[in-house]
C-alpha cells in the first residue's frame, strides 16, 4: 500500500487501513472503494493523508507499532479515566486508576518488545485532529520506544511510559472551550493551559500503584534546559531525565497531529523543526537518538528523488533511517514504469530524496510556543 495526500485520491481507488475518529471508532473500513463524496467527508475532516492500494505496492506493509485491540484498549480506558478525572479539583476523590493504567502499560511493553528492532512510526497519519487520548498514547509509545534504544530496564520503562501516558492529565482541570479552542490562544488562555503541568503532579503524587517520578514528568515536560519552560523555568540537569525524553516526544506529536488551526507537519519537517532548538531547549544527545528511531519517512511514503524519478518508500533500515529502500514508480520523465524497480539509498549514497508528495516548506523555529504545545 501507499500513502496519497488528500488532494490527490481519486473516485475508485480503495482504502488501504481504516480511518478512526478522535472515539477509536472506525469511520471508513479499509477496503472501501473511495467516492468524490467520501473524500470530500475526509477533506472536512481535516484528514491529510490515507493508505491506499494499488498493484504496484500491494506487498508493502505498514507495520502498526502497537496491535489494533491493544490500541483500541487502550484509547477506551484512557478515555474513561482522564473523564473520571474531569473537574476533580471539586469533586471528592474518585476510584484509583494506578492498577488498571499498570496493567495496559505491562500489554503495550508486550507490544513493543515483540518487534525485532521497534522505531518511531507515525501511530496514525489518517487522523482527524488532535485530541488528548490519542495524544497521550502517540506520546507514550514513543517515548517507550525512545526509552528502549537508551537501555531502561523493565521497571525504569514502566516509570517512564506511565509518566509519557499521564504527562497530560492536568489538563482534565482545564475547560473544554479552552482545551479545544479551534483558534490561537489569548496570553491568558495560555497561562491557564499551562497550570496543567502544577495539576498533573497534583493528581498523580499520591496516586497508588502511581510512580512518584510519573507525577515528575506531568510537572516538568514543559521545561527545557535553556530555562525557558514552565512552570518552574529549570535547566539543565534540574530537569530529570524522563521529562527530557517525553518533552521531545510530546512535541513531535503535536506538530504531526492536525489542528483546525495548523495542517500536520510531516516526519521529516518535524525533526528538522525540533533540532532547531539543539542545545537551548532540548539536549543534543537525546535529539541525536530521536532522529536515529524515527522513521522521518514512513512506509508507503510517495516521494520525488536527485535523479528526478518518483517512488514510494517501501521499507526501512533500522540503523540508518534516513536512508530507506525506495520502489520507483515514474522515470524522471514522469512516465509509469510498466515494470517498477528499487533503489536502497543505504548503498546509493548519490541518490537523496529531494521532495515529499504534500510536503510543504518546513517552518523556522515559531515564536510562539503554542506551536509546539500539545
Amino acid at each position: 500500500m501507499r500513502l496519497v495526500h488528500i488532494n490527490l485520491l481519486q473516485p475508485g481507488m480503495k482504502l488501504g487501513k481504516r480511518i478512526y475518529s478522535e472515539e477509536g471508532l472506525v469511520l471508513l473500513s479499509e477496503d472501501v472503494e473511495l467516492t468524490q463524496r467520501l473524500i470530500s467527508r475526509m477533506k472536512d475532516l481535516g484528514i491529510g493523508y490515507v493508505y491506499i492500494k494499488d498493484a504496484a505496492t500491494e506487498d508493502i506493509i505498514v507495520p502498526e507499532m502497537l496491535q489494533e485491540e491493544t490500541k483500541r484498549r487502550a484509547l477506551v480506558e484512557i478515555k474513561q479515566q482522564f473523564q473520571n478525572m474531569s473537574g476533580f479539583r471539586t469533586k471528592s476523590r474518585i476510584s484509583h486508576f494506578g492498577k488498571t493504567l499498570t496493567g495496559l502499560m505491562n500489554t503495550i511493553l508486550e507490544d513493543i518488545g515483540s518487534q525485532k528492532e521497534a522505531m518511531i512510526m507515525l501511530m496514525d497519519m489518517s487522523s482527524t485532529d488532535f485530541d488528548l487520548y490519542n495524544h497521550s498514547l502517540n506520546v507514550c509509545v514513543y517515548t517507550l520506544v525512545l526509552g528502549v534504544a537508551s537501555g531502561y530496564n523493565r521497571q525504569q520503562l514502566m516509570e517512564i511510559g506511565l509518566g509519557a501516558l499521564l504527562h497530560d492529565i492536568g489538563k482534565t482541570q482545564i475547560a473544554s472551550e479552552v482545551l479545544y479552542k479551534p483558534s490561537r490562544l489569548t496570553d491568558e488562555e495560555f497561562k491557564l493551559i499551562q497550570q496543567h503541568t502544577t495539576y498533573g503532579h497534583r493528581i498523580l503524587k499520591d496516586e497508588p500503584g502511581i510512580p512518584l517520578l510519573a507525577a515528575h514528568c506531568a510537572l516538568q515536560h514543559h521545561e527545557r534546559i535553556d530555562g525557558s519552560g514552565y512552570p518552574f523555568g529549570l535547566k539543565g540537569n534540574e530537569i530529570h531525565e524522563y521529562a527530557k525524553w517525553i518533552a521531545l516526544a510530546d512535541s513531535y506529536d503535536a506538530m504531526t497531529t492536525n489542528r483546525v488551526y495548523q495542517q500536520a507537519l510531516l516526519p521529516h519537517q518535524a525533526v528538522e523543526v525540533l533540532y532547531t532548538g539543539s542545545c537551548t531547549l532540548y539536549e543534543q544527545r537525546m535529539l541525536e537518538k530521536f532522529r536515529d528511531c524515527v522513521a522521518i519517512y514512513p512506509i508507503g511514503m510517495s516521494v520525488t528523488l536527485s535523479t528526478g524519478e518518483v517512488g514510494v518508500v517501501a521499507s526501512i533500515h533500522p540503523r540508518i533511517p534516513q536512508r530507506p529502500i525506495i520502489r520507483v514508480l515514474k522515470d524522471a520523465e514522469g512516465q509509469v514504469l510498466n515494470a517498477p524497480y528499487e533503489i536502497d539509498l543505504s548503498t546509493a549514497l548519490s541518490v537523496m530524496i529531494t521532495g515529499v508528495e504534500g510536503a510543504e516548506e518546513v517552518p523556522s523555529m515559531p515564536v510562539s510556543g503554542q506551536y509546539l504545545e500539545s
